[in-house]
């Protein structure tokens, strides 16, 4: 693997138009582990096995300073022995230029349609892989394989054993095994993400490779470092898991893996949230922070920031008198002006439940012509949130025996899902 990594980099680097182009395998703009590694095992596996001119290249769909924000990614890269430096990413190759020259074509894995800022691209798209509900337009030029598997991870295993087992080493199993694990809930049923299709290539990895870690200690090690936080700044823990509603006033939700008084004694943190709301042009932040107390239970908080005192009190009124759901707020006392700080009695209640009463409250202040709901800003310039963040969810209220509670963030969110298509 390091070795294809390194052609790929060079041919990046010597990229000229009389080349004979690339065919870029591109994960989508969260860029979990689920996305990293599948595009790094699929694009290995293409250049083995495709018979063209052009050459495969993997592309993580970040910036490269995004990659500090992916904790769980880098620790699997550094657990497989992979360096981080060998990994090629969004704004070291122009997807746009090669568009415009006709040195492109795009295989889509864990995602199955182009956000709308590359629409443009969807012509030179030759093959989908993808675990998640179907949203691409069927085309006779375009192979899908669309399956709601645990992780994309799995299909990629699959056509790779089925196709081309000989390049599977001790590395590249191990990439895939343990993302596989991670995204299944170390494959448990009662997590409700785990399919047969991913237990069975979890167990044919396992039976090729009896040197794998065991599969539990992967994946807490795995989890553990999914919510480490330490060594980020402010900025960066903001960044970490945000979501972005845009519109007359920008707002934005950011998951937080500490408990709310922890983060509110950082340091000259008022300064830091204005500074990160001028760089961003945010009107309003939402803290949300997920933690857990010694019985293992969830423990949630809420803060809303913003130096406009009316702003922060209409929002903050709002969310206290939510109906849909009940968030059970209680106010706590907060050591900054302009930080309104809360108890969340209703632990189930995640940014998933939530986004929809901030959307709600933006669109009743647009019947005032204060504030506009949109959508598409959702597509912000800020690193996109993981899939298997808090936004997701499993349908675990009290956890998993042998899981640690940190890990129960996944499954509320999983959960929530669940019922929604229900």
């Amino acid at each position: 693997m390091e070795e294809f990594l390194s052609s790929c980099q060079r041919a990046v680097q010597a990229n000229t138009d009389q080349g004979p182009g690339f065919h870029v395998v591109l994960g989508n703009e969260a860029c979990d582990v689920d996305s990293m590694v599948s595009a790094l095992a699929y694009a290995y596996f293409l250049s083995k096995t495709a018979h063209s001119e052009m050459l495969v290249v993997p592309l993580l769909n970040i910036a490269q300073s995004d990659l500090v924000l992916r904790s769980d990614n880098i620790f699997l890269l550094r657990q497989t022995n992979l360096s981080p430096d060998l990994l090629l990413f969004r704004d070291q190759l122009d997807l746009q230029a090669l568009h415009r020259n006709g040195n492109l074509c795009l295989t889509l894995v864990d995602h199955n349609v182009l956000p709308s800022s590359d629409s443009n691209l969807e012509g030179v798209v030759v093959e989908v892989l993808d675990h998640h509900l179907l949203e691409r337009e069927p085309s006779s030029s375009c192979p899908v394989t669309v399956e709601m598997v645990g992780s994309c991870a799995t299909l990629v295993t699959e056509r790779i054993i089925q196709k081309a087992p000989q390049i599977l080493d001790q590395q590249l199993a191990q990439l895939l095994y343990a993302t596989v694990v991670l995204d299944c809930v170390n494959m448990a049923p009662a997590a409700g993400k785990v399919t047969p299709k991913d237990s069975q290539y979890a167990a044919a990895l396992e039976k090729r490779f009896s040197t794998l870690p065991p599969r539990g200690a992967l994946f807490q090690a795995l989890q553990n470092a999914k919510f480490d936080v330490s060594g980020l700044n402010t900025e960066q823990m903001l960044l970490k898991d945000m979501k972005v509603v845009s519109g007359i006033l920008n707002l934005a939700i950011s998951v937080l893996y500490v408990t709310l008084e922890e983060f509110l004694q950082r340091a000259r943190l008022e300064a830091e949230l204005s500074r990160f709301c001028q760089k961003f042009g945010f009107d309003l932040l939402v803290l949300m922070t997920i933690s857990f107390n010694e019985s293992k239970q969830p423990i949630r908080e809420l803060a809303v920031f913003s130096l406009s005192i009316n702003c922060r009190e209409q929002l903050s009124h709002y969310l206290e008198q939510a109906p849909n759901p009940v968030l059970n707020l209680c106010p706590i006392s907060s050591p900054h002006p302009h930080i309104t700080a809360y108890e969340q009695g209703n632990s189930l209640a995640s940014r998933k439940k939530v986004l929809p009463i901030v959307k709600d409250f933006l669109r009743e202040q647009d019947a005032n012509g204060l504030i506009r709901d949109s959508e598409e800003d959702e597509e912000s310039r800020v690193p996109p949130t993981p899939m298997n963040s808090l936004v997701d969810g499993c349908p675990l209220d009290d956890g998993l025996p042998h899981i640690s509670a940190k890990d129960l963030e996944e499954k509320f969110s999983k959960m929530e899902a669940d019922c929604g298509r229900k």
